[in-house]
């Protein structure tokens, strides 16, 4: 006796395997294209926000050595046209230009000070016996080298010396000398100071 070929499947089961349609395949596919733009997305905008504020502080740290610079090459130019410029009208009846003193002194250090204090009797002696005046003219001043709390600067310019002429209110001036000098700076307390200057050798540049 034949006996028939079993079902494929028995009478009141069903399988448990599934296959995917075409069309949710392809929802499945969109979807993780879109998760992966996403992704890229925040990614990008990461990498973008890393990257400027990166650049943002490099602006920021050269800014502020420039401002150190610009302060710097401001002091040393003070320097030279204060402790250059002087005269009778300053002396007073003490044949002393405290005024003078107290220009030069504001941008020193107190370690210059001592040496400030020997040559300024000089030069009111100058101005008392000989009625000297000076005037300073700056014509270049720059940075050689700077660090957080000690620099260098050059400064190039010229200073006139002038004398009285006869009994009255007219004057001899002098031709301008030129000068040439490298100037020390420290800086204290947020302040550059003046520590010492070299006249520097050679031709001006």
């Amino acid at each position: 006796m034949a006996v028939p070929p079993a079902p494929d499947h028995a009478p009141g089961l069903t399988s448990n395997a599934t296959t995917d349609s075409p069309a949710a395949a392809g929802s499945r596919s969109a979807t993780l294209r879109v998760v992966l733009v996403g992704v890229l997305v925040v990614a990008l905008l990461a990498s973008t926000g890393i990257l400027v504020w990166l650049l943002a502080g490099r602006r920021g740290q050269a800014e502020d050595v420039q401002h150190e610079r610009e302060a710097v090459m401001a002091q040393a130019e003070q320097f030279m046209l204060r402790v250059n410029t002087y005269g009778p009208d300053l002396l007073d009846d003490k044949g002393q230009m405290p005024k003078y003193r107290d220009l030069v002194e504001e941008i020193i250090t107190p370690k210059f000070l001592t040496s400030f204090e020997g040559g300024v009797t000089a030069a009111e002696q100058s101005v008392q016996q000989a009625g000297v005046g000076r005037t300073a003219e700056v014509f270049a001043t720059g940075v050689s080298d700077i660090d957080s709390d000690s620099a260098t600067a050059l400064v190039a310019g010229s200073f006139t010396n002038s004398y009285p002429q006869g009994k009255g209110d007219g004057r001899v001036v002098d031709d301008p000398a030129p000068f040439r000098v490298e100037v020390t700076l420290v800086k204290s307390d947020g302040k550059w100071l003046v520590d010492n200057f070299t006249p520097v050798t050679g031709a001006p540049q």
